[in-house]
């Protein structure tokens, strides 16, 4: 006999948000193979939530979380721009077209005049689009309000559950940790992020070939400092981005996606280097120094959409995996249609507008 009716693997964002939502209906069991929630990807964002991000397919997800994250608190207002070259002029017109019927809110700027919002860019960084709406994310604010929702909800959070051996028990899952520890539980969720194709192979799924991709920051102090609360600024061919933080540094990321197996990521040398130049080749400074660096994992299904959905050969296996770069500003909707399609609830005023057959697992095969 299950103790649970729901088991997730993984209490990162997309656990920890969708036990939330489930709790309420469900014993849920929240399993994580860390000593805390979060540890890998949740708690190395660049935190932020900015329409765009993801494409045109992600767009909905994130404007359907927008009022739960700004009513909640969760939201500082920041903007953001696309930045390029002169010649990058089409590209900057590739993203007006993209994105033109998406809903996003975007506006393009006159040449030049991006260098008095980022003072500090070389001159030749003259064509932008400006966003408006982007802000920072509390990431942390919002991982511990999931968490807390889904403890007063009654779900159970269990740490250093290292999941190794997934069966069947007649009508339920029986889940085993490293350490021995098992766990009866009706139906699994698979939200266990870089490690998702892992967990459905343990649990006799086909893996969709989710793939983690690892992410470089660093944490500059540069002279002249950027503006407090100056824009999020994106390189508009995928090169790098920044943004500067309270304390006077600069995060700047070379946008860099390797490939890589699910790990503790640390950064490499080479992508250190590699943001070093792009960095050099964007902004003028008169010194700058490195204050720490650090890496993520970002995991995508092969067309970087969500996967969100029963499986289509394997019962009582629901997926909630590959939410990539955009997995926190889309966390909101996300795990609200996941509820709702693992209940068989009707879709509220948050979830209405989303297309869930475009992020089943049975869109890829």
């Amino acid at each position: 006999m299950a103790d649970y009716d729901l088991a997730i693997i993984g209490a990162g964002m997309a656990g920890a948000s969708l036990a939330a939502e489930i709790a309420p209906f469900a014993r849920v069991l929240l399993l994580e193979a860390e000593d805390m929630p979060g540890y890998h990807t949740t708690g190395r964002s660049a935190a932020f939530w900015e329409e765009c991000y993801g494409g045109p397919d992600i767009v909905p997800l994130s404007r359907a979380s927008e009022v739960y994250l700004r009513e909640g608190g969760f939201l500082s207002p920041r903007g953001a721009l696309y930045i390029g070259r002169e010649g990058d002029a089409p590209m900057l017109d590739a993203f007006e077209a993209r994105f033109a019927d998406s809903g996003a809110r975007f506006e393009r700027m006159a040449s030049g005049s991006v260098l008095e919002m980022v003072p500090n860019l070389r001159p030749e960084w003259r064509e932008a689009i400006w966003q408006p709406h982007c802000a920072d994310i509390d990431v942390a604010a919002l991982h511990q309000h999931y968490l807390k929702s889904a403890k007063n909800a009654g779900a159970q959070l269990v740490v250093r559950a290292r999941i190794e051996r997934i069966e069947r028990a007649g009508n339920c899952w029986v889940l085993r940790a490293a350490d021995g520890r098992e766990w009866r539980s009706t139906a699994i969720a698979n939200a266990a992020g870089a490690w998702a194709d892992r967990m459905a192979a343990l649990a006799g799924a086909r893996p969709l070939g989710i793939q983690p991709l690892q992410r470089t920051m660093l944490q500059m102090r540069i002279e002249p400092a950027l503006p407090r609360g100056g824009p999020l600024t994106l390189d508009i061919s995928g090169g790098f981005y920044f943004k500067p933080e309270s304390s006077g540094s600069l995060w700047f990321s070379p946008h860099d996606e390797t490939p890589t197996h699910p790990t503790d990521a640390v950064p490499e040398e080479l992508a250190v280097a590699q943001a070093l130049d792009r960095f050099e080749g964007v902004l003028q400074t008169d010194t700058h120094r490195i204050e720490r660096t650090w890496a993520g994992l970002r995991s995508f299904a092969p067309d970087r959409k969500p996967v969100i959905g029963w499986d289509g050969q394997v019962r009582d296996f629901f997926w909630f995996a590959g939410q990539g770069g955009f997995g926190i500003q889309t966390a909101p909707a996300a795990a609200r249609l996941a509820s709702q399609i693992f209940r068989d609830a009707p879709r509220d005023a948050m979830t209405e507008s989303l297309q869930a057959k475009g992020f089943s697992p049975d869109r890829l095969g």
